[in-house]
């Protein structure tokens, strides 16, 4: 793997709480998804990676830009595209203007290059027929296609999205994951999410963090492995599990040391992901 994001040592503080405590990792072309409970650090990462908030502790570079000086920073940002988790749109601007307004952030000066740009963005996610149209008269899922139509301006070459499915129905889910994976062709992608299932559908490698610390760093499949044996059906649920919930057909899925003879059920990335977090992590994500 080609290393374009490189982390050592990010550690933040807010007043006794570490939101960061020694994170380190590598990221490569394609994308990355980052899982964690409420509280993980996951947002927190992401605003350091995208030059929103400064470490305590640590360094980082993007794709060759160290933002430790000014001139590092301003390079590493011209390279940058960022969704955060609440883009914060103007009501009463038009999908376009929005786009265009971020466009003069990223220094897209020259007005007709410009305008060339926003028409080509708000054309990759499937928006050209409505970029006329207010703010507040979108869906949520065109206003979250909005929001990555803005974050790919300029062609950036480190993408950063943080929850960006939140909300969506299943059909908006399905047509953003197109959206994501064809953002991930040639660039790479840090997706944070609570959803397994988009890791699965979407991600070449995936970061788990919680307690501000990385406690998985590795592909899916490799995520998934790590409940290899440990995944059981029972008709009751099952009192030593570390998670046991009833499914559709009335038996119980238990994750943990399954007793003699078990029933072994195909492990999950959603099962070896809960085996990785702690016990009062996992109480959070239930």
């Amino acid at each position: 793997m080609t290393v374009t994001v490189s982390a050592s040592g990010l550690t933040l503080r807010y007043g006794g709480t570490r939101a960061l405590d020694d994170v380190s990792l590598r990221l490569g072309a394609g994308v990355t998804g980052l899982l964690g409970p409420n509280g993980a650090g996951k947002t927190t990462l992401l605003r350091v990676l995208a030059t929103a908030v400064p470490a305590d502790q640590g360094s980082f570079t993007v794709l060759g830009h160290d933002p430790g000086s000014a001139a590092g920073r301003q390079d590493l940002r011209r390279t940058l595209g960022y969704l955060p988790q609440n883009p914060g749109f103007h009501p009463d601007f038009s999908a376009f203007e929005f786009v265009d307004y971020v466009a003069i952030l990223k220094e897209l000066t020259d007005r007709t290059a410009r305008h060339r740009e926003v028409r080509r963005v708000l054309d990759a996610v499937d928006l050209s027929d409505v970029r006329g149209r207010r703010m507040k008269r979108l869906s949520g899922g065109m206003r979250q296609r909005v929001a990555l139509a803005a974050a790919l301006v300029g062609d950036p070459g480190f993408l950063v999205l943080d929850e960006p499915t939140v909300g969506l129905d299943p059909e908006q889910r399905v047509r953003f994951r197109e959206l994501i994976a064809q953002a991930g062709e040639g660039r790479t992608v840090l997706l944070s999410t609570h959803q397994t299932e988009d890791v699965a559908m979407l991600c070449h490698r995936v970061v788990v963090l919680a307690g501000g610390r990385v406690r998985f760093e590795g592909t899916p499949a490799e995520l998934t492995a790590r409940a290899a044996g440990r995944v059981w059906s029972s008709a009751e649920r099952a009192p030593g599990a570390r998670a046991g919930w009833r499914t559709g057909t009335g038996t119980f899925r238990n994750v943990g040391d399954p007793p003699e003879g078990a029933d072994l059920l195909e492990p999950t990335l959603e099962d070896g992901y809960l085996l990785t977090l702690g016990d009062g992590e996992r109480e959070a994500v239930a």
